[in-house]
């Protein structure tokens, strides 16, 4: 019996087993069960749109249908990167870190992402809109989206949180610090103030000031070689900023660079606008323009200059050019460069955004001593590379409680200088708004009718690739104006970095095409890169344009001359706030 009992016992629990409990349902598959669900009825209700009887538009043309079904694929697209067991943030530098791979701030980063794209998806697809107020929009859309990115927020952002709880709210401390220093100056720090000092670690070629005018000081840097070219050169910089950034540290200055070549360099210094330039004009640039070649010209005693002109003062260069051939005077410039320079502004990339009839009325209420701060120049700058120059830095100082790097390039690009109100509105509205410059006689600088038609100099016309402020687009066009020998050169980068590009520095990259072509994109297409500095390319090209050599000795020698020196380089005008 007791095996029988014993039998019993275990066939019973063989043969009848007592019930294993059911798992706990998994979120994790009930969810994505759920998704794979809403996928089949998003396909089926777009088929049932198409099928419906008549066209609706707005409801069920095929455009809307396909703009429905791509939000909502977009949407089930994100449902499933929140559920992801490793989510990834999407690829970009404001979510790099490490701690963006977290499922939730993944997601978060992710739904920025498509929040953005579809925002500017819908400003491409807004009707009745012309292309200019279609861009502006755009531009718009992507300030605010750059603006609401959750990196820029202390509670969204996993870095800020995690750095929050290992200082115990230092960081936000000294990012508030930080935050009140700029509010009290009027404009954003972008690296450490005590760095770089003009005179000190920057603008440091030797020289001496040689003119003073109250518009500009002209200096003269002390040649490095036995022999030095017989045609000297006159360098232009524009007056929207300092003129160091030609002669940044050493090793990147444009300046030390082209006195070892074997140039005799003159830099003309601008003067930062105040109440007393009020009155100053385009005329006024372009007369001063002239006086410094002349001024150059009489003291070497020799018939010429080269010239170079950047950015604005290349568009007066251009100017310049045309008064003196207009008066019978153009071989008194040996040859004209241009640094990303424009004359046509037909198509001058986003800065025209800023350039309508209500937008220069207010910067002109704003010019209320008879000068446009600097800062406003500078925040508008920067507004076009809003995430590189504004909020990258919110994120890195404010939040993260950073130090500031030392970066020659931001301590130059901080600098400002302020600008002629009367000036000012005249260049935005008749070139930037108007386009004048570009139709013959429309514009009379000194008098004389503007005709760029006329410019027969040669000219070497350098753009950069990626600039935002004169686009290459923009800046090729000058080759359609001029009717002298011309080189066009596209460098590698932008506006700053594709035009201060040190051959030593092995960075970037220029295109050369010699073939006559009327595109920028036949001219890429034809053409021959080569690596690093567009430099030496421009000083072979300058000696096919006199390569006599005199004695570097007498006048080439900086207050050895006629003119006095009044003062070391980098002069007084440089420093004036």
């Amino acid at each position: 019996m007791a095996g029988a009992s014993r039998c019993d016992g275990e066939c019973a629990v063989t043969d009848n087993p007592s019930p294993t409990p059911n798992p706990p349902p998994n979120p994790l598959a009930w969810l994505q069960t759920v998704g794979a669900q809403q996928e089949q009825l998003l396909e089926r209700a777009i088929v049932a749109m198409k099928e419906a009887g008549g066209t609706v538009p707005g409801v069920n043309d095929p455009a809307t249908v396909e703009r429905v079904g791509q939000f909502w694929r977009d949407g089930l697209q994100l449902w499933r990167r929140f559920l992801a067991p490793v989510a990834e943030a999407p690829a970009d530098k404001r979510f790099k870190d490490e701690s963006w791979r977290q499922p939730g701030f993944a997601g978060l980063a992710q739904a920025y992402a498509q929040a953005s794209d579809a925002l500017m998806a819908a400003v491409d697809r807004l009707d009745g809109v012309g292309d200019t107020q279609r861009e502006r929009l755009r531009f718009s859309a992507r300030a605010l989206t750059e603006a609401m990115s959750p990196s820029n927020f202390p509670w969204t952002n996993p870095q800020v949180l995690q750095r929050t709880a290992e200082t115990g709210g230092q960081n936000l401390v000294k990012g508030m610090g930080n935050m009140l220093a700029d509010l009290q100056k009027g404009q954003l720090t972008h690296t450490s103030a005590d760095a770089f000092e003009v005179g000190r670690n920057l603008a440091t070629t030797p020289g001496k000031v040689v003119k003073r005018t109250p518009l500009y000081e002209l200096i003269q840097y002390a040649p490095t070689t036995d022999m030095v070219l017989a045609t000297p050169l006159v360098i232009f910089p524009p007056w929207i900023n300092r003129f160091y950034i030609l002669d940044l540290t050493p090793e990147k200055s444009f300046i030390r660079w082209a006195v070892g070549q074997g140039l005799t360099v003159f830099m003309v210094s601008w003067k930062s606008a105040d109440a007393k330039m009020k009155d100053v004009k385009w005329d006024d640039y372009v007369a001063a323009q002239i006086d410094a070649i002349d001024t150059v010209r009489e003291l070497l005693d020799v018939p010429a200059a080269h010239a170079i002109g950047y950015c604005v003062a290349g568009t007066t260069l251009a100017a310049t050019l045309a008064v003196l051939a207009a008066r019978g005077e153009a071989d008194k410039v040996a040859s004209a460069t241009f640094f990303t320079a424009q004359v046509d502004f037909a198509d001058p990339g986003e800065l025209k955004h800023f350039v309508d009839d209500e937008q220069i009325a207010l910067i002109g209420r704003m010019a209320t001593d008879g000068y446009v701060d600097g800062r406003i120049m500078a925040a508008t700058f920067n507004l076009l590379r809003g995430r590189d120059l504004i909020w990258n830095y919110v994120t890195n100082h404010y939040l993260l409680g950073e130090e500031y790097p030392a970066f020659d390039l931001l301590h130059w690009n901080g600098d400002t200088t302020n600008l002629p109100a009367g000036w000012h509105q005249d260049y935005l509205k008749d070139l930037y708004r108007d386009n004048l410059l570009v139709e013959p006689g429309r514009l009379s600088v000194l008098g004389t009718p503007v005709d760029l038609g006329r410019v027969a100099t040669p000219a070497y016309v350098q753009a950069g690739r990626e600039d935002h402020i004169a686009p290459a687009e923009s800046v090729w066009k000058l080759t359609h104006h001029f009717h002298g020998p011309l080189r066009f050169v596209l460098a590698g980068s932008g506006h700053i970095a594709g035009v201060v590009n040190p051959p030593a520095a092995g960075k970037y990259q220029y295109w050369t095409n010699s073939a006559k072509v009327a595109t920028l994109a036949e001219f890429v297409a034809g053409a021959t890169e080569t690596k690093g500095s567009w430099w030496p390319d421009w000083i072979a090209w300058l000696h096919g344009f006199g390569a006599d050599e005199v004695a570097a000795e007498g006048a080439r020698t900086p207050g050895a001359g006629s003119l006095a020196a009044l003062g070391d380089a980098p002069g007084e005008y440089v420093r004036a706030r």
